[in-house]
């Protein structure tokens, strides 16, 4: 493509030279500073950064026969230094270059603008046709084509701009500096006090990041010296405010340093050029430790890494790994006043990502001045996140919790960790360094809730923010050590498609149980621990109406209900004096005077089974709990035995009465040999019979063997009877198919 390119008039002497150094001493210190790259990101925009990138580059190309490289990579200033430099038709973009087509030096320089400027060229390049699409772009490409350009140019000036993403954090990889933009403005020195920061937790070190103050003036509220304070980086050079200079050379197509070079914006150019060439600056930060990604052919690279760290993890003290690591974790500690700020911060969401930011950025600082042997930013990084996920977190249960394919996270002691991930447990190769280290997450979790755990009380049942369930046993007890069991909870909420889809049940069932909460009936959902109790008490809650007034009540808060009108109860252990504990049974009874049109318990283990049955005979249809039994009629069983439970010497005849009276249904989940959870019984409650409750199922799962990957073969039928109840579920305007209960 033809070009037509704007040239500049020819400057034949440097306002800036002195008698000590020769334009040759220039020339040789630039050849010698060669494949290096400058990137220039700015806090804001019409800060002056890619004025600021335009003129700089054109002051080195200015002071030296070996002409550098400039190269808009802002995805957000479309051909802005096309227009500052007064180039009118591009040649060509670096998409060709992006994609690999450019295989040498020779042919990058063909498709690259250029700006004449005395007796050396500057190359220039807008990295894409369309600026955004960098964002997006390959990684590993991007890394190709800024290696090419540092091949091929002694120096190469990127305008970045502010979207510090990855794609651009690759090309940061390969700088040797990087020169912030930004001006005396407050809101300009917050902005860029944020990309600093970012920067710093980035883990590059803060001699490769230096300030250019642009738009200076005497009357500015902040003077050099305090914004250098302020922003805790040096100065490279100050450039003074010129407004109707600089806008009256952007209105001409020409760049300021050239219209007129012994301006005193012009001046601070030339001499921030002086000061990279000259000083040897460049070379200088590149031998300095700076983050950098693995080569593919280590063994080092990041998932090699992870699998060492985690491998190694239990190996304690002698770890050099671990011991730096506690090292950092002490400096830390000493940085930020953690127990205070965790106390702050309480369960808020922000004030913990506030306070994980704020003591990432301490880590990192930490890391950059420490010399260690994980460098690279992957390991860096890794380093890091485990720092921060003991001193925050977790520590190693951090990743489980992160993966939404692992379901219940079981520590046997602090070196053997077992997780439950489709359905089968399988052991892990992370540990924990010590049972203290153990000890110290268990207290984490369960002290935000006002719940203890100690000698005196060595168990305790708590849940996570997200409402997974905890329990946790530690010595005496526990004889190898503290044990903690997690069971998570999927962070979106299931709903009855999705059992449906999981062939957890039958669509044809799903809408007979919605026929039924409709209808008030008062259910129990049956089943062995891990079943699904609680899962399928959170999607059968979604039938409830919205209008009605739902309490819930439970030892620790799991269920999550969709509806605005309710109110959550949760259980209280007694304190260290032995005295203040709330019971399940103690909160059933307050429910009763708090007008709820239903009732639901996480889980009846006691004598609030009498207070329960209570309920449901006087005026609180509709309610539902959950109990672990194995089948229908080992359920009706359990409730007896639990009723017995409240002390109340009540007759057999009389409990299975009260049961037969207010149980309507009860729904049996059972967790298969396979891992998969489903329903495999809904029985209707009919009455008594004499002294015996009597049942009915209506729908059954009938297991048929398993296929070679060991998976459960079944489907679920209906037996062919007919509900009782049908006629409260008709009452109510719903009509069921009549061939659902049709026996196949």
């Amino acid at each position: 493509m033809a070009s037509n390119i704007k040239k500049i008039s020819p400057i034949r002497a440097n306002p800036l030279r002195t008698p000590s150094s020769s334009a040759n001493q220039r020339q040789e210190k630039l050849s010698a500073a060669g494949g290096h790259i400058i990137s220039v990101v700015g806090g804001k925009g019409g800060v002056g950064k890619s004025s600021f990138a335009a003129n700089f580059a054109l002051a080195m190309a200015l002071d030296a026969k070996n002409g550098p490289a400039l190269i808009d990579a802002d995805p957000l200033a479309t051909g802005d230094l096309n227009l500052i430099l007064g180039i009118k038709r591009v040649k060509a973009y670096g998409d060709m270059l992006l994609q690999g087509r450019l295989k040498d030096g020779k042919a990058l320089k063909q498709i690259m603008s250029t700006v004449t400027a005395g007796s050396s060229p500057l190359s220039v390049l807008q990295m894409s046709q369309n600026p955004e699409r960098l964002l997006d772009e390959d990684e590993d490409n991007i890394e190709l084509a800024f290696k090419l350009l540092r091949k091929t140019f002694p120096i190469t000036i990127v305008d970045i701009g502010t979207r510090l993403e990855s794609s651009m954090l690759r090309i940061l990889d390969l700088s040797s500096l990087i020169l912030v933009v930004t001006n005396p403005e407050i809101l300009v020195l917050n902005q860029s006090k944020k990309i600093i920061e970012k920067l710093q937790t980035q883990l590059y070190p803060p001699q490769m990041t230096k300030i250019v103050l642009n738009k200076y003036s005497t009357k500015s509220p902040y003077n050099p010296q305090v914004i250098e304070q302020t922003l805790k980086r040096q100065l490279l050079g100050v450039i003074p405010e010129d407004h109707d200079f600089v806008s009256g050379a952007l209105s001409r197509g020409r760049p300021f340093v050239a219209v007129n070079p012994q301006a005193a914006v012009s001046k601070a150019m030339f001499a921030m050029s002086r000061t990279v060439i000259e000083k040897r600056l460049l070379q200088q930060l590149a031998q300095i430790n700076r983050p950098k990604k693995p080569r593919t052919d280590q063994s080092d690279n990041l998932k090699d890494f992870k699998k060492k760290s985690q491998s190694s993890s239990h190996k304690g003290p002698v770890d050099p790994r671990s011991i730096f690591k506690l090292r950092v974790h002490g400096q830390l500690i000493e940085k930020l006043d953690l127990k205070k700020e965790e106390l702050n911060r309480s369960l808020d969401k922000h004030k913990q990502a506030e306070l994980r930011n704020k003591a990432l950025r301490v880590v990192s600082e930490i890391l950059n001045n420490e010399d260690h042997q994980w460098k690279s930013r992957d390991e860096s990084a890794q380093l890091s996140k485990e720092i921060l996920d003991e001193a925050l977190g977790l520590g190693p249960l951090e990743n489980f919790l992160a993966d939404s394919g692992v379901t219940e996270i079981m520590v046997n002691r602090a070196d053997k960790i077992y997780i439950e991930k489709d359905g089968r447990s399988i052991e892990s190769k992370t540990t924990f360094s010590s049972n203290q280290q153990l000890l110290a997450i268990i207290e984490r979790i369960v002290n935000p809730l006002g719940r203890r755990i100690d000698e005196k009380t060595p168990y305790v049942d708590a849940r996570l923010q997200d409402g997974s369930r905890v329990h946790a046993i530690i010595p005496p007890l526990a004889l190898d050590g503290p044990m903690l069991t997690i069971r998570k909870f999927p962070e979106k909420r299931l709903g009855p498609r999705d059992l449906v889809k999981f062939k957890s049940m039958t669509p044809e069932m799903s809408d007979f149980l919605r026929a039924c909460i409709e209808a008030r009936l008062n259910v129990i959902i049956s089943g062995g621990t891990g079943s699904g109790k609680t899962t399928l008490l959170n999607v059968m809650s979604n039938f409830i109406p919205d209008h009605e007034r739902i309490l819930t009540v439970e030892d620790s808060a799991e269920l999550q209900l969709g509806q605005e009108h309710v109110g959550r109860l949760e259980t209280r252990p007694a304190n260290i004096e032995g005295s203040g504990e709330v019971s399940i049974r103690d909160l059933v009874k307050q429910t009763l005077r708090m007008r709820p049109d239903r009732i639901i318990i996480g889980e009846v283990r006691g004598g609030e089974a009498l207070d329960m049955l209570q309920a449901m005979n006087t005026g609180h249809d509709g309610s539902m709990a959950t109990v672990h039994s194995n089948s229908p009629r080992d359920c009706l069983s359990r409730i007896e035995t639990l009723v017995m439970m409240a002390g109340m010497d009540l007759p057999i005849k009389a409990i299975r009465d009260q049961i037969a009276g207010a149980v309507d249904l009860i729904v049996q989940q059972s967790r298969l040999s396979d891992g998969s959870r489903k329903i495999t019984y809904i029985t209707e409650v009919v009455g008594m019979q004499g002294d015996v409750i009597t049942t009915q199922d209506i729908f059954s799962f009938k297991q048929q063997g398993v296929d070679n990957d060991r998976k459960v073969i079944g489907r679920h039928m209906p037996s062919g009877f007919i509900p009782n109840f049908m006629d409260r579920i008709e009452a109510i305007g719903i009509k069921l198919p009549k061939g659902l209960f049709k026996a196949a």
